[in-house]
This record gives C-alpha cells, sequence and structure tokens, in this order.
C-alpha cells in the first residue's frame, strides 16, 4: 500500500514529545483522529526522530476478528466502536503504564484483515508509548476509560477532500475496487469520522496533517 511521506515533525511537536521521553517515567501519548487523518504518518515521524525511544501501539490491534463479526452480523461496519474490544485495550493500557516488564501488543495487518497477537514487543525500559486510533477520545462503548489512562492526547486532523481521497485508496491498495472502496470511505467510515470529529474538543492540541 503506498503510503504519504513522514512529514517532518514540526518544532513544538517535537519539543513535547521530547519533554515526555525526559519525564523519567513511562508516558503514553494518544493520537486521535478519523479514518485517514494521518495518525500512522504522525506515528512513524515521531519513530524517526526519537529512534528507540519510543513505541507505536495501534488501537486497531483491537478490532474484532473478521469471523466474529460475520458471527455478530457487523461486517458491514468494520471500523464502528462496537466492533472493536475496547476493554482488552484499556487492560492493555493498563499494563502498558506500569511498565514492569516487556508487554507484547497485537498488531491490526490490513492484508489480512484480522489483528495479529504479540506483535508489537514494548520493553519496560522504553520512556513512551504512542498510542494512535479512533476512539481514544470517545466516552461510551467501552472507551471512557482510556483518555485518564494517557498523558496527553493529540487530535490529528486533514483537509476532508485529501483525507477521502487518501482513504479510498487505502482501501483499493487493500483489495477492494475503485467503486467498494469509495461506498466504503463514504458509507461506514464517514459515519466514524463524524463520531470522532466530535471528540476534538477534549484533546491536549489539534495537529493540522498536509
Amino acid at each position: 500500500m503506498t503510503e504519504p511521506p513522514a512529514p517532518t515533525l514540526p518544532t513544538e511537536l517535537s519539543t513535547r514529545a521530547e519533554q515526555l521521553i525526559a519525564s523519567g517515567t513511562r508516558r503514553i501519548l494518544g493520537l486521535a483522529g478519523a479514518p485517514g487523518a494521518g495518525k500512522s504518518t504522525l506515528s512513524a515521524a515521531l519513530l524517526a526522530a526519537f529512534p528507540g525511544q519510543c513505541v507505536v501501539v495501534p488501537m486497531d490491534g483491537f478490532h474484532l476478528a473478521q469471523s466474529e463479526l460475520e458471527r455478530l452480523g457487523r461486517a458491514d461496519r468494520k471500523g464502528a466502536p462496537d466492533t472493536f474490544d475496547a476493554a482488552g485495550y484499556v487492560a492493555l493500557l493498563r499494563r502498558l503504564r506500569a511498565a514492569q516488564d516487556t508487554v507484547y501488543a497485537p498488531e491490526y495487518r490490513r492484508d489480512l484483515h484480522n489483528a495479529v497477537a504479540g506483535a508489537i514487543p514494548v520493553p519496560a525500559q522504553v520512556p513512551l508509548v504512542i498510542t494512535e486510533g479512533n476512539y481514544l477520545l470517545l466516552d461510551h462503548h467501552g472507551f471512557g476509560p482510556v483518555r485518564a489512562l494517557l498523558d496527553e492526547c493529540w487530535f490529528v486532523d486533514l483537509d476532508e477532500a485529501v483525507r477521502l481521497e487518501r482513504l479510498t485508496r487505502r482501501h483499493i491498495d487493500t483489495g477492494k475496487d475503485p467503486e467498494a472502496a469509495r461506498r466504503w470511505a463514504l458509507g461506514p467510515d464517514q459515519r466514524n469520522a463524524e463520531l470522532v470529529t466530535g471528540t476534538a474538543a477534549l484533546a491536549d492540541r489539534v495537529v493540522r496533517m498536509v
């Protein structure tokens, strides 16, 4: 899949991340935002700026399995809040805050349309965990405890036309035909985006992507 190039990290974001890293204790930075807004791109920029000092743990690792979504009749709305194991995600964040040992987090594989358990090691000595996902600021469907487990949360924003174009391209790159990709981006994804955008005011800062 073609990803947009990792941006140069703005000075103010680099400075704040450096402060979190230097705090002397494990910190968790959340990156919230609508589908396709650039959360993974910003995560990559932070990783590149601070190699070995942070690990990215995406919320997407807690997608319910495709087979379970089909059993529940939710496959046609995959990505909605109730298609995630929110309680499992909260439990992982609590383990990450404790920083007592290496924690293994799941990773969502778009090529498999499923998560892979134990794919992301987070050693206890890593000072900054970056967790990114749509619903970090949501107060229902089991995500309510998440905000209090984050030391800081940034809301990632992007021009709407650009966001939709990149999101549609992502769906094409992972197997959907162009028309189906656009329908999904304007249907289930758009409903989720509108829900997520309503939580932006709860973030510590808004990061405008390009």
